[in-house]
């Protein structure tokens, strides 16, 4: 068995459900028992690891919490440590004492935070001997896995809603993967993907459906800690889809809490959907630990938000209420209003879902969930022009 070379703490699977531990070295995808996703876990002490991040300017800078083991098969397109950005005039409008920040994962390849979970996925699908991948997709995820494949001479298939913008179709295609599209919603698209990989047995790169998107998606949180010199904001807004990033986060303060690199995990974390497609809100609202299927989501501008019932569901509203934070309904109206205003003041052309932040964050301030002293960040999941389809 080759050595490993990249220091890793990665020591193996559990499912979050039932605990259930599995074995590193072979290809898992979720626990079948449970019918729940599998998290890494890593050898974490307290007062170790700082001095092990990387001086890289990318999420690579923290490979020895990553699972990963051998670095020549690392498949990177520059991915992570995006910028924090300041929204003042944002944060002046809406009537807060400090400055909202922005994370901006429109700065990734592909346009959005979805390079994240793809780089460290087709990373390990290399290191485990995966040459075909799989994955429904709302347009990103798509993007990002026929980029990573390309990069690593792996072959993938995609399947998308026909509502999907073209720009996703052309730069999946572009990149030599193969489109199908599907009537429907992105869990239509996921039926008929499943339906057809009974014959051709390809690696399902669904959210959460395999467990190493998460731990890409997961060096936001590490990113925030460490752009915010240890010290995290008191809220962070995120729209919720699949929810693999809200999950990430809270994964990573985790981690950085029982390593010592933070003192306490003062984030209440606010998931925000579409009144479309609300199933996490909804749950939110009954106090529930599950969301139930939105059988009839709306169409929105916001494709990754329109999610009819998210995979790792019990872990994004675990997520909630261990931050004490809450779930949060915007109407496709206040999410283009935020859009128009949010690129008039700042000058930044956000994702659709990234606008429904700034629109949730005016209810969560009405509704005296937030204070307007409180140190907020929004997650840009995605630059806006992939968009312009939806918008024009």
């Amino acid at each position: 068995m080759q050595k490993p070379n990249t220091n890793s703490r990665y020591t193996h699977l559990e499912c979050h459900e039932c605990h259930a531990i599995f074995d590193k070295e072979e290809l898992h995808s979720y626990c079948h028992t449970c019918n729940q996703p599998l998290m890494a876990r890593y050898g974490l002490a307290k007062g170790e690891g700082k001095n092990e991040i990387l001086d890289v300017k990318s999420l690579w800078r923290y490979a020895t919490l990553l699972p990963l083991e051998h670095r020549e098969n690392i498949v990177t397109l520059g991915e992570g440590f995006t910028p924090i950005l300041p929204l003042d005039r944002i944060s002046k409008k809406l009537g807060f004492a400090k400055a909202i920040s922005m994370k901006d994962e429109g700065h990734n390849p592909t346009g959005s935070f979805k390079a994240r979970g793809m780089s460290v996925a087709i990373s390990k699908a290399k290191e485990l001997g995966v040459t075909q991948c799989c994955t429904p997709t709302a347009g990103n995820a798509g993007s990002a896995l026929a980029a990573y494949t390309a990069k690593a001479n792996m072959s993938s298939k995609i399947y998308m809603p026909i509502l999907t913008p073209k720009m996703f179709q052309y730069d999946c295609t572009l990149m030599g993967a193969e489109v199908v599209l599907v009537d429907g919603s992105i869990r239509d698209a996921g039926i008929k993907m499943a339906e057809d990989n009974r014959s051709i047995n390809a690696w399902d790169v669904s959210t959460l459906k395999e467990p190493f998107r998460l731990e890409g998606k997961k060096t936001l949180g590490y990113e925030i800690a460490e752009q915010g010199n240890w010290t995290l904001p008191d809220v962070i807004f995120y729209p919720t889809g699949g929810g693999t990033g809200l999950i990430g986060i809270w994964k990573a303060f985790q981690e950085m809490k029982e390593l010592g690199w933070i003192d306490e995990i003062r984030t209440r974390m606010i998931a925000v959907q579409m009144e479309g497609c609300d199933p996490i809100v909804k749950a939110f609202e009954a106090n529930a630990h599950a969301s139930q299927l939105c059988e009839h989501p709306l169409p929105t501008a916001a494709n990754g938000l329109r999610v009819p019932k998210a995979f790792g569901d019990k872990l994004i509203l675990k997520a909630i209420y261990e931050s004490n934070g809450c779930a949060i309904r915007v109407s496709e109206d206040s999410m283009l209003d935020a859009l128009q205003y949010t690129a008039k003041l700042e000058g930044h052309f956000l994702s659709p879902e990234g606008a429904a932040l700034i629109a949730a964050m005016q209810i969560a301030r009405d509704q005296n969930q937030i204070d307007v002293t409180e140190k907020v960040m929004i997650i840009n999941t995605g630059s806006g022009y992939k968009y312009v389809e939806n918008l024009w």
